[in-house]
């Protein structure tokens, strides 16, 4: 029950931040340009079930748990979700959000995304600036997976990535990227080995993760020097066996110092099922621990550990202000560079909606409680940024009752005003009912995507 209760108040925490951030972005540029905020309703559309009013605006929570909503004086065209004007008292037309000049309609309607789109930055910007930003590994090759991709296009351990599908000089998290979302597609690489270039080809392994299909390179960079610790142990398994514990710091294996986790996973596979003794520390104490490797299917020998850097003793290298800026503008653009790269496969038909990763309710929920249960609230922050970036574009597409749909309106309005035409009240009604219908068809597809993936079919 504890853990329900932890998921129950993470989904709130996430999805009414990333929400309510950017109802807040049309509030505060309505009240701004003094336009008459109505309601404001924290969570939920439709009817009020509870709030308090502060001036001429009813604070409150509504009946249908979709959302939340800012209701502008004068604007009806969501009146079916939002409710009706509050007639109890005269309102002069200054306030009237639908007699205001089309450029102060933008900018309320921007004003949402707008706020996402900041918050999104803004974690990013603060975690490098607070914390620094660890360094990210040369795309050197430091493990190669018997039999895996990396392997079979011929790829070995010291090669150097000096171009990944066109793209010159890649850094290491290109490389990643770009491979997650090109399962099975050949992909030309070109590698340096002993001065030499060598063009190859490479068709990242298709692999089901977490519901999604990405692909995989099977290869790990070569991270240099770094502490390694146990992360986790299987039980029955050769490490269980021998002692080795989750925590144990990996000092040297067979009297070799340990350089990095890469490393002494390569060391294993290696030795393969002859003894192998492995140096830990466990409590300021050394031991060494002897461990038989043992053979899987798939032909890997492993010893049933997870080997992984200590975070506590990584360091991250301090950065400057407008660095952080730097950083925190770029991941959000490579989150952006990704998300088009998989829309760009959905219609051109080399990847299908079921395997594109494309969540709804049910999905982020599931994403939302993995992290907590994995990261703890630090990877709440880090899922708040990825959410609220999402929204804030998501919005801004063309679709009617979306902030996109409705400054498209406003252009169309301004077009048709320049031969003295305008939209009745009834065809916008009309225009938001068909965006409804569309949003309703979006959510109910993600939501059969969601069940498909949960139950593996």
């Amino acid at each position: 029950m504890p853990e329900i209760i932890i998921v129950i108040l993470s989904v709130i925490f996430v999805l009414g931040i990333a929400i309510n951030i950017h109802e807040f972005g049309h509030f505060a540029v309505a009240k701004l340009l003094g336009m008459r905020v109505d309601a404001y309703s924290f969570f939920g559309l439709g009817p009020r079930i509870w709030g308090f009013k502060r001036g001429h605006t009813d604070y409150r929570i509504s009946a249908i748990p979709l959302g939340a909503y800012v209701k502008l004086y004068g604007d009806e065209s969501n009146s079916g979700l939002e409710g009706e004007d509050d007639k109890s008292e005269p309102v002069p037309e200054s306030e009237l959000y639908e007699l205001r000049p089309r450029w102060q309609k933008f900018l309320v309607m921007i004003g949402g995304p707008f706020m996402n789109i900041m918050l999104a930055l803004a974690i990013p910007f603060f975690g490098a600036w607070y914390m620094g930003l660890p360094s990210m590994p040369a795309p050197v090759t430091g493990v190669v997976k018997s039999g895996g991709a990396a392997e079979q296009a011929g790829i070995k351990i010291g090669d150097r990535i000096v171009n990944f599908d066109g793209i010159e000089n890649p850094t290491w998290e290109r490389v990643r990227n770009d491979s997650l979302i090109a399962p099975e597609r050949a992909i030309p690489i070109v590698v340096e080995r002993d001065g030499q270039r060598l063009p190859l080809t490479i068709k990242p392994s298709k692999v089901e993760k977490d519901g999604n299909v990405v692909g995989m390179l099977d290869l790990e960079p070569d991270v240099g020097v770094e502490p390694v610790v146990v992360g986790s142990v299987v039980d029955a398994k050769p490490a269980a066996q021998a002692g080795l514990q989750a925590g144990d710091k990996a000092i040297s294996i067979n009297g070799q110092p340990v350089r990095n986790s890469n490393e002494i996973v390569n060391q294993i596979r290696n030795n393969k099922d002859a003894n192998i003794n492995i140096l830990v520390e466990r409590n300021g104490e050394r031991k060494e621990i002897p461990i038989q490797a043992e053979q899987g299917d798939d032909g890997i020998f492993r010893v049933g550990a997870a080997f992984g850097p200590d975070e506590k003793s990584m360091t991250r290298e301090p950065v400057s202000i407008g660095r952080a800026a730097s950083f925190a503008v770029n991941s959000n653009l490579e989150i952006i560079r990704l998300t088009g790269k998989v829309f760009g496969q959905l219609f051109a038909g080399e990847r299908s909606v079921k395997d594109a990763g494309v969540a709804g309710p049910i999905g982020i929920v599931q994403i939302i409680s993995k992290v907590v249960s994995e990261q703890g609230f630090v990877g709440l922050i880090s899922i708040l940024a990825l959410i609220s970036l999402n929204l804030g574009v998501f919005n801004l597409l063309p679709i009617p009752m979306l902030d996109g749909g409705q400054i498209a309106l406003l252009g169309i309005e301004g077009f048709l005003g320049l031969f003295g035409l305008t939209l009745s009240m009834g065809i916008k009604e009309k225009i938001q009912l068909v965006g409804l219908a569309v949003i309703l068809l979006l959510m109910v597809t993600t939501i059969f995507f969601d069940i498909s993936r949960l139950f593996g079919k």
